[in-house]
């Protein structure tokens, strides 16, 4: 089994250093690293040049989904994932998965639970999730985290499927809905695999909603935009018209947000991949030092 890890890469010279040493790190695994960078002009090339075993593409591209979907017609690996170049993938993570889906052959898209880390890389909180809900990612929030999630490329990327470039924001919620309505079947690994980077260049995360400033206004209304467009096609609409369901969006959102907080209560405990080998060589379950949420 071969692993595939895509890294989009724009400029992030200051993050992208750890992105490829915790690739670099991963064990008992065959895998190949992408990165896909669009120009950059910081350290991104010097910096990459000391990992020999990644593979450097620097071309034009139209966005993030563009740099992925190069990747994904270039994949080699029987499973392919997408880590951005400020995110980590945890130690072990990649041998956890491929367990997992040894275990799943059924599965076309598997995926983990993850941290948010600060800007510094240290540790703030673990997001705890639960089984595929299409009506809780489109109708709440994309909950699925691509940095802790793996595509089959046998069934998904081989049979066409690729991102919306047009989408800037939740191309990865309009992928897994779309996937969702083909018919792939998704299924959910209860540990923490990845580490998400909170800084102010996120994209989807910098967005001040309820600013004043016609800027940051519209870059808040196309945001939106995207997610009504996710609802329309893949979601519950019931009228023509827009006002009428925007109401209606703002009440299946309450009821996805409820649901998913029943769902997250009962979704298994999360453990990292060190503490599930623990555990397995122990032959009972480990506490999870990190909180919850």
């Amino acid at each position: 089994m071969q692993f595939t890890v895509i890294t989009p890469n724009l400029n992030y010279g200051r993050y992208i250093g750890e992105c490829l040493s915790s690739v670099a790190a991963q064990k008992g695994v065959t895998l190949e690293h992408l990165v896909i960078d669009g120009g950059s002009t910081d350290e991104s090339a010097d910096v990459v040049s000391g990992f020999p075993d990644a593979e450097w593409t620097q071309e034009p591209d139209k966005g993030m989904s563009d740099a992925i979907n190069k990747g994904f017609a270039r994949a080699k690996g029987d499973w392919v994932m997408w880590l951005n170049a400020d995110d980590r993938l945890k130690s072990g993570a990649l041998a956890e998965v491929a367990k997992f889906v040894a275990k799943h052959p059924e599965a076309d898209v598997v995926y983990g639970a993850f941290d948010f880390m600060a800007e510094n890389g240290n540790f703030i909180r673990r997001v705890k999730l639960f089984a595929w809900s299409p009506f809780t990612s489109i109708h709440h929030c994309c909950y699925v985290p691509s940095t802790a999630c793996f595509i089959r490329r046998s069934s998904v990327i081989a049979e066409g499927f690729r991102l919306r470039d047009d989408f800037r924001y939740v191309m990865d919620g309009e992928f897994y809905a779309r996937l969702d309505a083909a018919g792939k079947i998704f299924r959910y690994l209860p540990v923490a695999l990845a580490e998400f980077r909170l800084h102010p260049g996120n994209l989807s995360l910098s967005t001040k909603f309820d600013s004043r400033d016609m800027d940051e206004a519209l870059k808040g209304e196309r945001q939106h935009v995207e997610s009504r467009a996710i609802r329309r096609v893949f979601g519950i609409t019931l009228t023509a018209d827009p006002y009428l369901n925007g109401l209606t969006d703002g009440i299946l959102y309450l009821i996805a947000r409820g649901l998913k907080m029943i769902r997250k209560a009962f979704a298994p405990h999360l453990r990292t991949p060190r503490e599930q080998v623990s555990s397995a060589r122990n032959g009972s379950e480990t506490g999870n030092p990190h909180k919850e949420s």
